[in-house]
């Protein structure tokens, strides 16, 4: 099947799934708009939902009142910006009157990947004390049921309910961490809408037409949705698809595990995503914070070759080509044996700090050190970074992680120290070196930090060829 042709069944399908849920009779909410909603505060708030053809309908909400005129069995109003706050009472009125009641106004955000993301608080680090002491009524969750479908869907089967011992334990665990540490600083509610699949990669999660965007992607968009979850657009159109376009305020990513065989692919695949994802919502370049993936599988004591190094790499890259993209380094928190490392709590507190940064313009530090610019100096390399806040920082004894090529490319382990602001790497292996590569390996053991406590990401100075680019 060619491109149009496949674009052209995906828009068919859209089509069908919309009209295939219009009600009988009466005015009917998107499920988003539930008792207990958390709804975006300081920009225009989509609210809508079904009704017979020519009905009208009637949003009241914060002393705004609004009405349209169903449509082919829809209607759409869009609030003006909202102030932060809450319990409120929404009024939706038409043939029949639908109160909501309990609706909080502050910070909603996406939390989606696979099952790092997905994975719950009951089964992370201390799960007793986590969930003895969650609540909180200012948190609200949501959870989209995990699908995929060939065709677009327009609403979900979801309700919205209060953080607590009661719903915390079955939520994502870095959605709940995200959510708690933001509310904590920020001072207002927060919402979470966990919509996250395991074992998927990134194209389930992307739209047939943002992956058609790509020319190197046409395969991947020539190939149908379908029910299997990992279809390329199959996860889009049942999970993201059906919430647009409810007014968030940014999006959290744990993915990329089930793309690291083709890491160099996600150097493409995974902005498209990104750009797909926001081109579809229409709130222009929202933030999109991401959690570049944890150290996992033996360690290894010589250098080598790793294809999840080189997804490490392609995550980073996002973060430098695209705007208001940021990434947590969580390499202190892998487990050599478990893809799922426990600790999922420094995973949500390095995303909110991003949040509070990117989404927020606030003055905190929230990347670790990044590497920007090498320079030869005879035998030796000098490293210069960005991110130093307080200095550069080797985390309980000399740097570790750090190692050196000469120009027949061959990788060996280095000296690494800091001098100043910089760090200079060199080994008595290598007479004349070309490159350095810091963390480059499956389970990366390194120390290198910042004196805000962040760890740095891995990196390297090289454009050698690697092992998941194309011939």
């Amino acid at each position: 099947m060619n491109t149009r042709r496949s674009l052209c069944r995906f828009a068919i399908f859209s089509v069908c799934a919309l009209v295939a849920i219009r009600p009988a009779t009466g005015v009917q909410p998107h499920a988003l708009f539930s008792n207990g909603a958390v709804l975006q505060q300081g920009m225009k708030v989509p609210v809508w939902g079904m009704a017979a053809d020519g009905e009208k309908v009637t949003v009241q909400f914060q002393n705004q009142e609004l009405s349209t005129t169903a449509k082919d069995g829809r209607w759409r109003v869009d609030l003006a910006p909202l102030k932060p706050g809450g319990p409120f009472d929404m009024t939706i009125a038409g043939g029949n009157t639908v109160k909501l009641t309990g609706i909080l106004v502050g910070e909603v955000w996406i939390a989606s990947g696979q099952s790092n993301m997905q994975w719950s608080v009951k089964a992370s680090a201390d799960p007793e004390k986590t969930i003895a002491e969650s609540a909180n009524p200012q948190i609200h969750l949501i959870t989209i049921p995990r699908r995929a479908t060939p065709e677009p869907q327009a609403t979900v089967e979801a309700s919205w309910q209060e953080c607590g011992p009661a719903t915390v334990g079955d939520f994502s665990a870095v959605a709940y961490f995200f959510g708690r540490d933001l509310q904590q600083q920020l001072k207002v509610p927060v919402g979470m809408i966990s919509t996250n699949y395991g074992g998927t990669p990134a194209e389930a999660w992307t739209s047939h037409e943002g992956l058609a965007a790509e020319p190197s992607l046409a395969a991947i968009a020539a190939t149908p949705a379908t029910d299997k979850p990992n279809s390329p657009g199959g996860l889009y159109n049942a999970m993201i698809h059906p919430l647009l376009p409810y007014a968030i305020r940014g999006a959290i990513w744990y993915q990329g595990e089930s793309n690291a065989g083709k890491a160099y692919e996600y150097r493409t695949l995974f902005p498209a995503m990104i750009k797909d994802w926001r081109a579809h919502w229409r709130q222009g370049d929202f933030p999109f914070l991401l959690v570049q993936l944890a150290p996992y599988l033996k360690i290894q004591e010589e250098p080598m070759d790793s294809n999840w190094a080189e997804l490490r790499e392609a995550q980073l890259l996002a973060t430098q080509t695209l705007p208001h993209v940021g990434m947590a380094v969580i390499t202190d928190v892998g487990e050599e044996a478990d893809i799922h490392p426990k600790k999922k709590a420094p995973v949500g507190a390095r995303l909110a700090l991003a949040a509070r940064a990117i989404a927020h313009g606030e003055k905190v530090e929230h990347s670790g050190p990044e590497f920007y610019q090498q320079q030869i100096d005879g035998k030796r390399i000098v490293l210069s970074f960005k991110h130093t806040s307080g200095g550069l920082v080797a985390k309980d004894g000399p740097l570790k992680g750090f190692t050196i090529a000469g120009e027949d490319q061959k990788f060996v382990n280095a000296k690494a120290e800091i001098q100043g602001d910089k760090i200079v790497v060199d080994s008595p292996e290598v007479e004349k070196p070309v490159a350095v590569r810091f963390g480059w390996a499956n389970y990366p053991v390194v120390n290198l930090w910042n004196g805000a406590g962040l760890p740095a990401s891995p990196f390297r100075t090289d454009s050698f060829p690697l092992t998941t680019q194309p011939k």
